[in-house]
């Protein structure tokens, strides 16, 4: 099983990015496909996620409004899109997938990416 995230950059604060989740999932649709970031000296912390029932999404507080997920099923990823960013969402980003419904407990994830660096400049 593979993940890979791409999409990350650097931005100044007030601006965008899409990032990328390319998998080779089999039967992809019945996956949680989530978001986790870790900026530099803290914990990994989840971001968002699109869990395969009912089209379900969540997000950390600190992205609601701002950030968007959305799924393929077709191509076998997912997108996080990024809007007003701010310096706080500094970090390395890493898409994870778990079998059906996960949450935001990033141990109930069973694959990760590689991550991909976000930098919001002030």
């Amino acid at each position: 099983v593979q993940l890979q995230a791409s999409g990350g950059g650097s931005v100044q604060a007030g601006g965008s990015l899409r990032l990328s989740c390319a998998t080779s999932l089999e039967a992809f649709s019945m996956y949680t496909i989530g978001w986790f970031r870790q900026a530099p000296g803290k914990e990994r912390e989840f971001v968002s996620c699109s869990m395969p029932s009912y089209g379900g999404t969540r997000y950390a507080d600190s992205v609601k409004g701002r950030f968007t997920i959305s799924r393929d099923n077709a191509e076998r990823a997912v997108f996080l899109q990024m809007d007003n960013l701010k310096p706080e969402d500094t970090a390395i980003y890493y898409c994870a997938a778990g079998w059906r419904d996960k949450g935001t407990d990033s141990r109930r994830y069973t694959s990760w990416g590689q991550g991909t660096q976000v930098t919001v400049s002030s």
